[in-house]
């Protein structure tokens, strides 16, 4: 039993608590009042501090091995992410040293970035597969994203991505049979994944290739995600709300109409403000347009060997200042909208009565502290299940 009182301000989907105070049993929020008394409890004075619900990181690819820090260099010469992969990098880079490491490795390298997520607030994780792209190594990926959910505190939502890129080795449309055939009824047998995940993007896969393999995942029970419309108007987001998809995500050049039927679909859109920072470039999503639409709007790290960052913190503070969201949108967007996301949202997300008690405590008077006082880590705690699992 945890008692946390006297919070500057509680963060709640009705607004803005202060001098507030929660009470947590067996790991659920019980109450939510001020001047709460609970013999026996275990208290917390959270004086001067900010209780945000923890963040839900729901779009990462985790699971990887071997960095690519030389590409770092290509970018500031002007190379783009299409004319990297050309010469070696990107994806294929990565699936190579990736189907080279041991299970063992993985999990030892995955641990430490989750660990890292954990002391920046985040307490719920996604992770893709994706780096394999072959039936051995997309399964080996999957049973590392078993295990850490199995060991680490953070609970972590596993997602099938083999159809990330193709591999070199084997032509689109035998790979594309391959997913359908081999990967999808085996990955649904083994219970390995939630969701069933595209990269739909011109010189990847198209919009048809990607209507086939999420709806055969929906067929076997993987519910469907999608990367769509990162570099061009592909078409990614209508096809999102036409299979009812429960997201999609970067969407940086979605078209208004494919906003609009999302819109109506109810797919949730999960922006990624760090991936348009990493390649240097000037134009990101356009969350305010899809929020004037009705969207729900979510937001998440992508961390990966491209756009490696483990802090929630840092992705809210970019929505602000590179998508002009406000403090409050930004935040509920990386919390109980990225819950959304990831069909979390009766569990985690919000401090509500019933839900988790999971909660990243800032040092900060206020929400919107979070946003202004960039560049440094402001979790004072972070709490899981009404446990205290990491502070300062």
């Amino acid at each position: 039993m945890l008692l946390i009182k006297n919070a500057s301000e509680v963060f709640l989907p009705s607004g803005i608590k202060r001098n507030c105070s929660i009470l947590i049993e067996d790991g659920r929020i019980k109450k939510i009042s001020k001047n709460i008394k609970k013999k026996g409890a275990e208290v917390i004075d959270a004086e001067g501090k900010t209780i945000l619900p923890g963040f839900v990181d729901c779009h990462t690819h985790a699971v990887f091995s071997g960095s690519r820090e030389f590409e770092l260099e290509m970018k500031l010469e002007g190379l783009s992410y299409t004319d990297i992969a050309s010469k070696g990098g990107g994806i294929n880079y990565t699936v190579k040293e990736t189907r080279k490491a041991s299970k063992e490795k993985l999990v030892k390298e995955a641990k430490k970035r989750l660990d890292r997520m954990l002391e920046y607030g985040t307490t719920t994780a996604e992770i893709k597969s994706g780096y394999g792209l072959d039936l051995k190594n997309e399964i080996k990926i999957l049973e590392v994203i078993k295990k850490l959910n199995d060991k680490h505190v953070i609970d972590i939502i596993p997602t099938f991505l083999g159809a990330h890129a193709v591999p070199p080795e084997i032509s689109k449309e035998d790979y594309v049979n391959e997913i359908i055939n081999e990967m999808i009824p085996l990955i649904a047998e083994k219970k390995l994944a939630l969701f069933c995940d595209i990269f739909c993007e011109k010189g990847y896969f198209s919009v048809e290739e990607a209507g086939k393999i999420l709806n055969e995942g929906k067929k076997h029970g993987l519910m469907a995600k999608i990367h769509a419309d990162e570099f061009s108007a592909y078409g990614g987001a209508e096809l999102a709300a036409e299979i009812k998809a429960v997201s999609a995500d970067h969407l940086l050049m979605a078209s208004e109409n494919g906003i609009k039927k999302m819109a109506k679909a109810g797919v949730t859109a999960v922006l990624l403000p760090a991936v348009p920072f990493s390649l240097f470039q000037e134009e990101y999503a356009n969350a305010r347009k899809m929020i004037n639409n009705g969207v729900r709007v979510a937001l998440a790290t992508d961390l990966n060997p491209n756009c490696w960052t483990e802090s929630m913190q840092f992705i809210i503070q970019l929505a602000c200042f590179k998508m002009k969201m406000t403090a409050r949108e930004a935040i509920n967007a990386a919390t109980l909208n990225a819950a959304h996301a990831i069909k979390m949202e009766k569990e985690v997300g919000s401090i509500e009565v019933g839900k988790k008690g999971d909660f990243v405590i800032i040092d900060a008077p206020s929400h919107a502290f979070l946003t202004y006082h960039f560049g440094v880590n402001l979790a004072d705690m972070v709490i899981k299940n009404g446990r205290i699992v990491w502070e300062r």
